[in-house]
Formats: structure tokens, C-alpha cells, sequence
């Protein structure tokens, strides 16, 4: 059998964007941000397509996140959103799993989106050449077989070039770097009831163009 691997190298940082979509900040009730919100995840989260999201004893409400993955090609500090894009190799499906009951408690989101597997990333890395306007494509998140997000990257608040450049003016971004963007409306735990992730559960991130980003899931302590 042959495994299909992490399609991006171990970046050195994993720079996330909250509240980054007009229908997300709509279901939450929140005002949208006048700014980008920025959190991290670690490294090691990664996991790449058919790997198993495991889910942490310490944890009862795991969720998806439905994103776009940008990958950083070149060395960027200080980039204007004109030339930000001019910085980017190309973009991966992503799936930014969050511990609700983690995440919230902390303030703070590093240790609830950062559980070992709670980043999958694929299927492939797409070049930027072939993806076109990165604020025009439709993306879904499908949990068992059922739709649970669909939505379009132009609902973004701030677009992947007003990102890198918001980011870049603090943050200097190494090549192999990864911006997750942020999620659309649908997340789990704002279902009714919830839709939170379940051992044998399956989840695919779709988004044009890039293809199908699919992972099981399984409960950590019986996860082979």
C-alpha cells in the first residue's frame, strides 16, 4: 500500500486567521474584525491525507475547520498586498481541528488547535499558476457523507494578499511557511445539535481546484 505523504515540508511556523469570513462572524454573532486575528498551531499537528485524526482523552468536543492552506515560496518581510501574492508557492486544502473545550477555557487557542494530528494538510500542493484569483473558489467541508460548510473564498474578510501583508510587517515568513485563512460558516459546534468529531467518523475538505483533503478519525488511545 502507498502512503501518501505531507505535501508541504515541516514549515517552521503554522500562522492562523480567526473570524476571517463574513458568514462565520454571521452565525457567531460577532461584529467583523477590523483587523486580521491572528493564533498559531505547531508543527507538529501536521498530518497529511488518510491520516488519522486522533482525538485527546482530554477533550470531549473536537471540531472541524474548513480552510485554505497558502504555502509560503520565498523569504517575505514588510510585503504591500500588491505584491504579497508575488511571495506565495502555491495552496493546500486544510482542516485547522480545534478542542472546543479546550480552546475557549485557555483565552488563549495555541494548545486546543495545536493536539498532535489537528492539522491536516492535502492533498497535493497546488502552484499558485494554476489556482488563479485565490478569492474565487468554493469550499466545503463534508463530515460522514453529509455537507456541514459550503461556502466561497471571496466571503473572506481579509483576502490571502491582505493576510501575508498584515502579517509580514511584524512576522518575517521563511519559504515552506503555512497561512491557514481561516473557516466559513457551518463549524460543528454551532450545529443543532452539535456536530462534533467522533471516533470512526470520516471528514473531507474540498475547495476548487486543489482537490480533496480526506481523514479519518479515530479515538487517540486505540488509534493504531
Amino acid at each position: 500500500m502507498v502512503k501518501t505523504m505531507i505535501p508541504i515540508d515541516r514549515p517552521q511556523k503554522i500562522v492562523c486567521v480567526g473570524l476571517n469570513y463574513e458568514d462565520h462572524a454571521a452565525e457567531l454573532g460577532m461584529p467583523l474584525p477590523k483587523r486580521p486575528l491572528l493564533f498559531a498551531k505547531w508543527p507538529n499537528a501536521l498530518i497529511g491525507p488518510g491520516d488519522a485524526i486522533l482525538l485527546p482523552s482530554i477533550s470531549q468536543e473536537v471540531d472541524y475547520e474548513a480552510e485554505l492552506g497558502v504555502v509560503i515560496g520565498s523569504r517575505v518581510k514588510g510585503a504591500s498586498v500588491e505584491s504579497a501574492l508575488e511571495a506565495v508557492a502555491g495552496f493546500v486544502c486544510a482542516n485547522d481541528v480545534s478542542a472546543r473545550d479546550v480552546q475557549f477555557p485557555d483565552v488563549q487557542y495555541v494548545r486546543g488547535k495545536s493536539f498532535d494530528t489537528f492539522c491536516p494538510v492535502g492533498p497535493r500542493l497546488v502552484p499558485i499558476s494554476e489556482v488563479g484569483d485565490p478569492q474565487r473558489l468554493r469550499i466545503r467541508a463534508t463530515l460522514n457523507g453529509q455537507v456541514v460548510q459550503d461556502s466561497n473564498t471571496q466571503c473572506m474578510v481579509f483576502g490571502v494578499a491582505e493576510i501575508i501583508s498584515f502579517v509580514t510587517q511584524a512576522i518575517t515568513l521563511e519559504p515552506g511557511d503555512l497561512i491557514l485563512t481561516g473557516t466559513p460558516g457551518g463549524v460543528g459546534m454551532l450545529h443543532d445539535p452539535k456536530l462534533l468529531l467522533q471516533p470512526g467518523d470520516e471528514i473531507t475538505i474540498e475547495i476548487d481546484g486543489l482537490g480533496a483533503l480526506t481523514n479519518p478519525v479515530r479515538a487517540a488511545s486505540t488509534a493504531g
